[in-house]
């Protein structure tokens, strides 16, 4: 790996609302033995340096996994930009990596097939791509970038912008393609938590 993983920091994007599983907090449901979201955490603790979590509710809870927990700086729930500026403000490593609280599958080699992508491109950001039925399919909160994005992230939410596609592709970027489009499967319904358990 061309970068050190101590020197990245992993964010947990868990500020959703949880609407489509009936206004839940996604990452505190039961899944497999425990939380969702510490699915999330075991997998992604290993590649990185250290942990933060972004949630705007239930926020004891989430320190219970023993992780600095963050609310977004923006009020009113305004999506995954508004984590990730959260987590950029409180990045003390040079390099930051996003996955949410709901993709329990996450890739063991994630943050090693990112990094490697960034460092060879000279990219400020990393983000993985799938491919299902010969579509690609961008999987843009799976993402890695040099913490020094935060100024040209903070100027697109003061313009207005909130879809996370849209700002990256402002900066120097590279599409980091991954086999498996299931590792990136995330779950927002009761019915997949159940299906999903199972599998």
């Amino acid at each position: 790996m061309t970068i050190d993983p101590t020197h990245i920091t992993g964010l947990v994007l868990a500020g959703g609302r949880g609407t489509r599983m009936g206004s839940v907090d996604k990452g505190l449901q039961t899944f497999r033995g425990g939380p969702m979201v510490l699915q999330v955490i075991m997998r992604l603790a290993p590649q990185v340096g250290t942990i933060i979590i972004n949630a705007n509710q239930n926020l004891g809870p989430y320190e219970g996994f023993g992780y600095p927990v963050w609310p977004d700086q923006l009020g009113g729930f305004e999506g995954p930009l508004a984590g990730l500026q959260t987590g950029l403000a409180r990045c003390d490593t040079g390099y930051l990596v996003t996955v949410p609280c709901d993709s329990p599958f996450l890739p063991a080699d994630l943050v090693e097939r990112l990094a490697d992508a960034l460092d060879d491109a000279d990219a400020e950001l990393a983000v993985a791509v799938t491919e299902e039925e010969g579509r690609r399919q961008p999987q843009p909160v799976f993402c890695l970038m040099q913490a020094g994005v935060l100024p040209s992230l903070n100027a697109f939410l003061q313009d207005g912008g909130r879809k996370i596609d849209k700002w990256y592709r402002s900066l120097r970027f590279v599409e980091v393609p991954f086999p498996d489009p299931d590792a990136f499967r995330n779950i927002n319904t009761v019915d997949e938590l159940r299906r999903f358990e199972q599998s």
